[in-house]
């Protein structure tokens, strides 16, 4: 793809250097729809971001934009808070139908903030307010967010050291086979929740990712959750999963953590639970945790509802059969893994692992420079792939769960292509 040089003046004069994205796709987007993204000189990009998840239904889904554009029409309420609205009785009455009655799950639906960040404060400040207690564990190279609870409970150095002040009352875990299967799982966990000597004060909450998205696409095996939630029912701390890029059909099912059986006393969901890409979130939590006071956790966006109505849109669309749009996301992730198994004989010195779930994958190499060099080629391409893991050492694949099985294949084979010349650009 033949690419003229963009006119990103002000931008690098006027916005802060504190941009990222930008700098890996260096071009200036104008339209988008469905998984393609066009520029302002009319070059197509696969998109296999999805607004890191924002957009699990696609660009401008013309379902949610036909449902948003008639509200906004007819003048329906903008903003609102915690008022009662119309549209926040429709999406939390199609919640409980089609999300949460059909899984059995009790969840009382708290509107925290408009962003994954508020979701997870949310749940530590009540995981704390119910056990009195200020101790969280997390677990290593976890991701929940940029505010500075949500920061002490992350692993990545380069993020926490951002926040300038003491990160304190998160104490890490090893995550899912952080030692290679080498010591049992939760060995030093029990140990130290069991010895008055540990240093470990009791812990209010565990929080953790059944995949770790930013951390590098480490995924979680039921057992080793199942295992999680028996540890925390039997020393009496909360379970918390952060559910905010994985959440939603990503991995199968709406929720992540229903292939492991398990039921989290407290989940936080975002990014695309509105459906558009419009800001919302959800902190969940069980009826008898509900020990608020009124205001006593609050924000002035708490109550999007144009969110409310693309919400409501987009679990009437998709989730009304639930069975199928799980179906479809499983067979979408069985022809992403057959390209990276062909990937991986192709270039089997220099992958060191593939791995994932659903529609969320990362392919790591032994080099650690390697994915930065994959992601730029891919843009060169005409694909769009992030980078993550504590050193962006992992290609990550996360397209919408709405692709085609044609576009999936252009993007993969776009992958393929960039893997094999970024082996050229080193020999």
């Amino acid at each position: 793809m033949t690419i003229t040089q963009p006119d990103l003046g002000v931008f690098e004069t006027l916005e802060s250097e504190v941009r990222s994205y930008c700098r890996g796709w260096p071009t200036v987007f104008d339209r988008a729809r469905g998984s393609r993204m066009y520029d302002e000189d009319g070059h197509e990009y696969l998109d296999f971001f999805a607004g890191a998840g924002s957009l699990n239904y696609g660009h401008n889904n013309p379902v949610l934009k036909r449902a948003l554009i008639d509200y906004l029409e007819r003048d329906g309420i903008t903003h609102a808070l915690d008022m009662s609205t119309v549209a926040k009785r429709s999406f939390l009455q199609t919640f409980q139908d089609l999300v949460l009655r059909p899984r059995g799950l009790p969840y009382k639906v708290m509107f925290p903030g408009p962003t994954g960040t508020n979701a997870v404060e949310s749940a530590l400040k009540l995981a704390r307010k119910v056990k009195g207690r200020e101790a969280i564990v997390s677990f290593t190279n976890a991701f929940h967010g940029m505010s500075l609870g949500s920061l002490a409970v992350t692993g990545n150095a380069f993020k926490r050291a951002g926040a300038g002040i003491p990160l304190v009352h998160g104490t890490p875990m090893p995550f899912d086979q952080y030692l290679d299967g080498r010591v049992p799982d939760f060995l030093w966990f029990e140990r130290l929740l069991e010895d008055q000597g540990s240093g470990l004060n009791r812990p209010a909450a565990v929080i953790v990712e059944t995949v770790q998205g930013e951390g590098g696409i480490n995924v979680a095996r039921p057992e080793w959750l199942r295992g999680l939630a028996d540890l925390c029912a039997r020393r009496d701390m909360l379970l918390i999963v952060d559910d905010i890029q994985m959440g939603c059909g990503r991995t199968g099912g709406f929720f992540s953590f229903e292939e492991a059986g398990i039921v989290p006393d407290i989940v936080t969901v975002s990014k695309s639970i509105s459906g558009y890409g419009l800001p919302m979130s959800l902190c969940l939590f069980r009826p008898e945790l509900d020990i608020w006071e009124p205001g006593e956790h609050n924000g002035t966006f708490r109550g999007n509802n144009p969110a409310f109505v693309t919400a409501t849109a987009a679990l009437e669309t998709y989730w009304s059969d639930g069975s199928s749009m799980e179906k479809q996301t499983r067979a979408r992730g069985e022809q992403v893994e057959q390209e990276l198994i062909s990937i991986t004989e192709e270039n089997i010195t220099d992958v060191k692992e593939y791995r994932g779930r659903g529609l969320v994958w990362g392919l790591e190499f032994h080099d650690r420079q390697r994915a930065e060099r994959v992601a730029r080629r891919a843009f060169e391409l005409g694909l769009l792939v992030e980078t993550s893991g504590p050193e962006s050492e992992v290609v990550k694949l996360l397209p919408a769960l709405t692709i085609t099985p044609d576009e999936l294949d252009a993007g993969l084979s776009a992958l393929a292509r960039a893997v094999r010349e970024t082996v050229r650009e080193t020999v």
